[in-house]
């Protein structure tokens, strides 16, 4: 996101309602209609129309209950929030599909990435050296393998040797596949909203 399409709290917000309202909708629910006003009212703002990575992440009683989104900006903001939490919703392979009982007690996060840059690094240490724990999301790729850590991860790994390697096992790749094999490394930062309890 470039410093013009920076989010608002408020904006923040409203994808947070957008995306509760999409799943009532897939629930069969009435959605909020105070959310879907003020939504309305924003909807065109160029900040939310503007093409955007998004991750949404459910989480159940403080745990992960799913998380899907896209690291391009192929669609809207508003469009991917839509998209994607459905897709955490119903179709992380990680989970069983979400339940209608289960939402009432689900908290949405939505999370907006600024384009991915390459990390440029010369060696292992290099590379632990230009991490920066709690700021940047990173991308791990080595041939057909890929995966990616939002931000939010760190809070879970602080350490950028745990993180990497929780993130190569994402992948596909053994644990301590980044102090042996050069690989392909781009970081991302994050505007995230969580719903309030």
């Amino acid at each position: 996101m470039e410093k013009a399409q920076r989010l608002t709290e408020e904006q923040g917000r409203l994808l947070d309602m957008l995306a509760r309202n999409t799943l009532n909708a897939k629930f069969g629910r009435e959605p909020n209609v105070d959310a879907g006003k003020k939504l309305r009212r924003q909807w065109a703002a160029p900040a939310l129309q503007a093409p955007a990575g998004v991750f949404v992440t459910l989480k159940m009683d403080g745990r992960l209950r799913g998380c899907i989104g896209t690291l391009s900006g192929d669609e809207p903001l508003v469009q991917g929030v839509c998209t994607y939490a459905e897709h955490a919703a119903l179709h992380d392979p990680r989970f069983a599909p979400l339940t209608a009982a289960e939402l009432d007690r689900t908290t949405i996060e939505v999370s907006a990435l600024t384009p991915p840059q390459p990390l440029a690094y010369t060696d292992v240490n290099d590379l632990l050296a230009r991490l920066r724990p709690g700021v940047d999301g990173v991308i791990l790729r080595k041939g057909i393998s890929s995966a990616t850590f939002l931000p939010q991860v760190w809070e879970q790994l602080p350490r950028p040797e745990d993180f990497l390697s929780q993130l190569c096992l994402k992948a596909g790749l053994a644990a301590d596949e980044w102090r042996r094999g050069r690989l392909s490394i781009e970081t991302y930062q994050v505007q995230y909203f969580e719903e309030s309890a």
